[in-house]
């Protein structure tokens, strides 16, 4: 029933922990989700310094913010200036390439408050690595939503339970925010075999859930077999993320790079050092450089710890 379970390796960053998932040595991704990273959960002091991540590049991917709770403000070279708050989606493609910062709103920090959330990366499909940029902000609306009997189920991007997020993504695949009340039973969607997506894995978030005869903490995921069929119980009130999809293919990754070829990865790597990636207009002052650059990119890297000035 269960293939694998992966521990987020926790890393602060200053009164601020990051825990990340994926990749992972062993499993570099479930579905198209190359990186899964959960962002706190903390409390900032009014003043504190918060998310506060300088310009940076992609390409070859698309990222998901989704918080729980608290406030990023982000700012992208296409112009858009756009907070995300709790239930909302930004919902980011970087195609040819990008460029965008996260930081806290000087209001907000003055007045501190919690930070919780999720950002994944998803690889693009080989016809979508070198689209035109995007950014797109989803409502709560736009997220179909189950609430009953002590379930909470909302479906951030893709396609599951018969529903369909507005979130434009480029492969088959389902993202779900599950809030489960203690001793909610209920079932993650159908695997191979049973019409429904290749590769699944479940995230807790939050409190402790039992998945046949074992029980998962806070900061595991549990990556299923393809045709197992589970049930999940919540054991203590539990926020668990939902993912799975289709595999799009081996992808290589570097610093903030995701590619099929080392070719696409190189012409990044020497376009943001050139300069030739304009930065956010709003945003514009400062940005992380370059990184110290191993020889190739590596299909199955180590884990990679964050620093203070990785992306979030």
């Amino acid at each position: 029933m269960i293939e694998l379970v992966i521990d987020a390796r926790r890393k602060d960053l200053g009164g601020f922990e990051v825990g990340r998932v994926l990749p992972f040595h062993s499993r570099r991704m479930v579905g198209p989700f190359i990186f899964l990273d959960q962002m706190g959960p903390a409390e900032f002091a009014a003043g504190a310094t918060a998310i506060d991540v300088r310009p940076h590049p992609h390409i070859g991917l698309s990222t998901l913010t989704y918080l729980f709770e608290g406030e990023i403000m982000h700012h992208d070279n296409l112009g858009y200036d756009q907070a995300i708050r709790p239930g909302e989606v930004n919902w980011m493609t970087a195609g040819k390439g990008i460029v965008h910062s996260e930081r806290t709103d000087p209001l907000r920090k003055s007045t501190g408050g919690p930070m919780h959330g999720m950002q994944a990366w998803v690889a693009l499909p080989d016809e979508a690595e070198d689209i035109d940029p995007a950014f797109h902000h989803l409502g709560e609306d736009a997220q179909p939503a189950y609430e009953n009997g002590g379930l909470f189920a909302r479906l951030v991007a893709g396609e599951a339970y018969g529903a369909k997020a507005a979130v434009p993504v480029s492969s088959p695949l389902f993202y779900i925010h599950w809030e489960l009340q203690p001793g909610v039973r209920t079932a993650p969607p159908s695997g191979k075999g049973a019409g429904g997506m290749s590769e699944r894995a479940l995230y807790v978030a939050k409190g402790a859930i039992e998945v046949g005869d074992r029980t998962f903490h806070e900061g595991q995921m549990i990556v299923l077999e393809p045709t197992a069929e589970p049930t999940v119980k919540a054991l203590v009130q539990s926020t668990v993320m939902v993912l799975g999809g289709e595999p799009v293919g081996e992808r290589l990754i570097w610093w903030n790079f995701v590619a099929s070829s080392q070719a696409r990865i190189d012409q990044a790597k020497a376009d943001w050092k050139a300069g030739r990636m304009k930065l956010p207009h709003a945003d514009d002052l400062e940005f992380i450089p370059l990184p110290d650059e191993p020889a190739k990119a590596q299909a199955a890297p180590a884990p990679v710890e964050p620093k203070p000035t990785d992306p979030v």
